[in-house]
């Protein structure tokens, strides 16, 4: 029991000189500590926290704008599905008709014929500018609503107010794409 205490004490007082010999004050030591304990609290509380808050949030925009960018993208889809069907249905529509005109055009004299043939060739050149028409109709609100979508979905992102030349050439640049 006499060599434990001892190997203690000795360790103690090696401790102490060690101590002394650089200088350490445990007194100052304990309130370094604090406020270091202080500090990293302060610094967790109010920059730590609203910092991630901020990324999350950023990442949280990221992640809208892309699912909007899909959704643009399946809209785009759609109407190009829709343009593919009016098209496909007004050449259906124009190969019957003019397939009618043929076989009645059998019937008639050689006159009627080639009035009937004038007429469903005039038929099909009106259903293909409807067509067109109304593809073109189509593209340009498409490109007005991917113009706007771009616009909103730049200005949450970037966290900033667009101003309207900001706004027309991310519209003009966004129909250029689509175009």
């Amino acid at each position: 029991m006499n060599l434990t205490f001892f190997a203690a004490a000795t360790f103690t007082d090696t401790l102490k000189d060690t101590a002394e010999t650089f200088g350490w004050n445990w007194e100052l030591f304990l309130s370094q500590v604090i406020s270091f304990a202080i500090v990293a609290f302060l610094l967790r509380r109010f920059a730590y926290k609203p910092i991630l808050a901020v990324l999350e949030d950023r990442r949280r925009k990221i992640e809208e704008g892309q699912l909007n960018a899909e959704k643009i993208r399946k809209e785009l889809a759609e109407a190009e599905k829709r343009y593919q069907e009016i098209v496909g249905k007004a050449n259906a529509d124009a190969q019957r008709m003019i397939d009618e005109a043929r076989e009645s055009a059998t019937h008639l004299s050689e006159r009627k014929q080639q009035e009937a043939i004038a007429a469903a060739e005039q038929i099909v050149a009106k259903a293909k500018e409807a067509a067109a028409l109304e593809h073109e109709r189509q593209m340009q609100a498409l490109k007005r609503e991917l113009g706007r979508l771009v616009v909103d979905t730049t200005a949450k992102v970037t966290g900033k107010i667009l101003t309207p030349d900001d706004q027309k050439r991310l519209q003009e640049e966004a129909a250029r794409q689509v175009a």
